[in-house]
């Protein structure tokens, strides 16, 4: 028999936690103790950064962005009027998520649910990554298509032990529970 025990109760080396987590990745720079944030956060949040969203538009707008929604615009010489509503929709919403993200660490709707976006060594995300997290978001917005990518970056959230999308995964992200972050790592967090 051999004296070393698999379950160690002085903190020192690996626990099998921490093995298994290696086993499956390699490695997980992840601050220890930080919490990954549940898929009903992260859809809650979207929704409420979009409710935001198209509720500033149809301000803006006097509720002609609504219209958007209309598909028998496109047989009417107001064809344009539908693609200028769909132009300020992916626009408002890529700027939106880029620059919230940037210069916050997370959207309004992250903040509401007290979630943040860093990279997956808990550091801020940058800017770069902040555009191109912010371009891929867009598919959740187009109707047709958005059922479609939801579902699969769900499947994907809820089965990856790094609970990160296809769009997190294309830019090193994660989204944490922005409390369980270290305190250095969440400085950066308005």
């Amino acid at each position: 028999m051999s004296d070393e025990n698999p379950i160690s109760i002085h903190g020192g080396g690996l626990t099998l936690a921490k093995l298994a987590v290696q086993g499956e990745s390699g490695h997980w720079p992840v601050p220890e103790g930080t919490i990954l944030a549940p898929l009903w956060k992260r859809v809650s949040a979207f929704m409420l950064d979009t409710i935001a969203i198209m509720a500033v538009l149809s301000i803006l707008t006097r509720m002609q962005i609504l219209s958007a929604w209309n598909v028998e615009m496109l047989a009417t010489p107001l064809w344009w009027v539908l693609l200028v509503n769909w132009t300020l929709i992916l626009a408002s919403g890529y700027l939106y998520h880029k620059y919230l993200v940037s210069a916050l660490g997370r959207s309004l709707g992250q903040r509401w649910f007290g979630l943040a976006v860093v990279r997956e060594d808990g550091e801020p995300l940058p800017r770069t990554d902040c555009g191109r997290r912010s371009f891929a978001k867009l598919r959740y917005l187009l109707p047709a298509i958005n059922i479609i990518c939801f579902l699969i970056d769900a499947k994907h959230i809820r089965q990856r032990h790094t609970h990160q999308s296809s769009i997190d995964l294309d830019c090193a992200s994660i989204v944490v529970v922005a409390n369980s972050l270290p305190p250095a790592k969440r400085r950066g967090l308005r």
